[in-house]
């Protein structure tokens, strides 16, 4: 089976690597580096839905020229 959690752009890994770790600072979650199945699934989701949040207000911001 393959993955289709492959990155658009791969340059972009070790960037989208690091704002993981510190969205999940920011909601109270901590994360070790290596496997992390061990968290919740809320807890994932607030990581994910954080990080989404933040990616879409940067790219409009980066559309309104600000």
């Amino acid at each position: 089976m393959t993955s289709s959690n492959k990155k658009a752009v791969p340059e972009a890994r070790e960037a989208l690597n690091k704002f993981k770790y510190e969205v999940a600072s920011e909601v109270g979650v901590n994360l070790t580096e290596g496997y992390n199945g061990n968290i919740s699934s809320r807890d994932a989701g607030r990581i994910g839905g954080n990080m989404t949040r933040k990616l879409i207000e940067q790219a409009e911001r980066q559309m309104a020229g600000k």
